[in-house]
């Protein structure tokens, strides 16, 4: 058996999935982190399936991606999002921890990188997301930069999310994706929004106002070898937003905990992000819930662009 045989045989896929890609429907990967990282029981599950219902609105199939029984599940069913919603010490997988996940059989919720690798292996094109990770403030000391660019900068999936983390070093974030060749493209804005927010004081590098643009874009990339993947940037709703000078305050405030309470690595996204949710008295739960909600339904409509 060859490699790329073998790597196959460790997916399983949904019924719904593997018809939609048997007939050429349209198809959107999601990561799982959100659900078992992001917020407690049951509101992630009753996030996960309206974040795939926005998904089939749009006629469009979601593809939720976990680790589970050392297999890559590619679409789960109810019972699975269940199963791994009230699962215990789930592992946060990126790319160096995906192959350990499924060799040793343990639950591992797929982070941007790692989705982005099952993604291109169970041949889905596109992804939603909420944020991707990036360089973190004071990376020139702790060299915490996320797995998240260099899995841009090699894997061919478009990844629809509200832009970087706001928590991070945006401006570093995109001379690192520059650096290795990732296209960032604002929807329907000239600037970079920030995740909460709309604006980030940057602008984008590059603009597209329809998800048929966005289509014609990967379309031709595909015609040349080697490249990796697109970065589309859409905007939070404006009427969910948290303005960006309120939100710059608690993610200063939240990032002072961190560093006073010795936070490092892996760990400092999930503890800031828990931090500001305090802060903000929620909120920040809320907007985040509906800029996933938007960029699954962009997402949706730029796969059918590609069938």
């Amino acid at each position: 058996m060859n490699n790329s045989a073998a790597l196959k045989d460790l997916i399983v896929y949904s019924n719904e999935v593997r018809e939609a890609l048997a007939v050429g429907k349209p198809v959107v990967a999601l990561e799982s982190t959100i659900i078992t990282h992001g917020m407690p029981f049951p509101r992630n599950v009753e996030t996960a399936r309206q974040v795939e219902s926005d998904i089939r609105a749009e006629g469009a199939v979601p593809a939720t991606i976990a680790l589970m029984d050392g297999k890559v599940m590619v679409g789960l069913s109810d019972a699975d999002l269940d199963r791994l919603a009230q699962a215990e010490n789930v592992m946060k997988c990126s790319r160096a921890d995906l192959t350990f996940a499924i060799a040793t059989g343990q639950y591992g919720a797929t982070t941007v990188a790692a989705t982005m690798m099952a993604a291109h292996l169970a041949g889905v094109k596109v992804f939603a997301t909420g944020g991707i990770g990036g360089v973190h403030k004071g990376a020139e000391e702790s060299f915490d930069i996320s797995a998240d660019l260099d899995e841009l900068g090699r894997t061919p999936v478009c990844v629809v999310s509200a832009g970087a983390k706001a928590l991070l070093d945006i401006p570093k974030t995109l001379e690192v994706l520059e650096t290795k060749g990732v296209p960032v493209i604002a929807y329907a804005t000239e600037e970079l929004p920030a995740f909460w927010s709309r604006e980030s004081g940057l602008d984008a590098p590059y603009s597209l106002n329809s998800a048929e643009e966005i289509g014609s874009l990967l379309k031709m990339r595909e015609n040349f070898a080697g490249h990796g993947g697109v970065l589309i940037a859409n905007p939070v709703p404006e009427a969910d937003q948290i303005p960006r000078a309120e939100m710059n305050g608690y993610i200063d405030a939240a990032i002072r905990k961190a560093e006073t309470e010795g936070v490092k690595g892996k760990d400092v996204t999930p503890f800031v992000l828990g931090a500001i949710l305090e802060l903000t008295d929620g909120r920040s739960l809320d907007t985040n819930i509906a800029l996933v909600r938007n960029n699954a339904r962009l997402a949706a409509r730029i796969a059918a662009e590609l069938v």
